[in-house]
């Protein structure tokens, strides 16, 4: 077996399973699990879509930067929100912390995943549709990730399976 790195660093679109795959992967490695939405809710005492709602997009975007950007972990599974790569030091720091796994998902298939658009969290602009921020955050976390694993119609034990198979584990 090669050997491990360091950190795994989940991406991808709202649904692509980020968090379920983490916890599942961090597990059957022996590794920590870190879901930086949660720490992000935990650090300001507010859900996200609290956040978005009172503070706007940027400045939640400005806020999710600086968490990302302080992360320092060993062995441990991260997964930030959707939209980590929405900053340049967002993905800078992602890419130093270990390796970055992007879950590509087809637009059909986050459509037909995400049901709760409202209350989410998901840094959606005003009248900005889930197509258009798939359209803008695609290339970005292609550019982002050292490894991408497609995820369409696979279940959690297949996605997590892939996932470790992408990375020589």
């Amino acid at each position: 077996m090669s050997q491990q790195p360091d950190n795994i660093i989940l991406i991808g679109m709202p649904g692509s399973g980020k968090s379920s795959v983490g916890v599942v992967l961090a597990k059957a490695l022996g590794y920590h699990f870190l879901d930086v939405d949660l720490m992000i809710q935990h650090q300001e005492g507010a859900l996200l879509q609290q956040i978005l709602d009172t503070r706007g997009v940027d400045a939640f975007l400005d806020l999710e930067r600086d968490v990302i950007c302080a992360l320092d972990c060993r062995r441990t599974v991260v997964a930030p929100g959707g939209s980590c790569i929405c900053r340049e030091a967002s993905i800078e720091a992602m890419r130093a912390l270990g390796t970055v796994v992007y879950l590509r998902l087809s637009p059909e298939e986050v459509e037909r995943r995400i049901h709760n658009l409202a209350t989410r969290g998901v840094a959606l602009r005003p009248g900005q549709t889930m197509a258009a921020l798939y359209q803008e955050r695609a290339p970005r976390y292609e550019r982002c990730a050292h490894l991408t694993v497609p995820v369409d119609g696979q279940t959690l034990g297949e996605t997590v399976l892939a996932v470790r198979e992408a990375l020589g584990l």
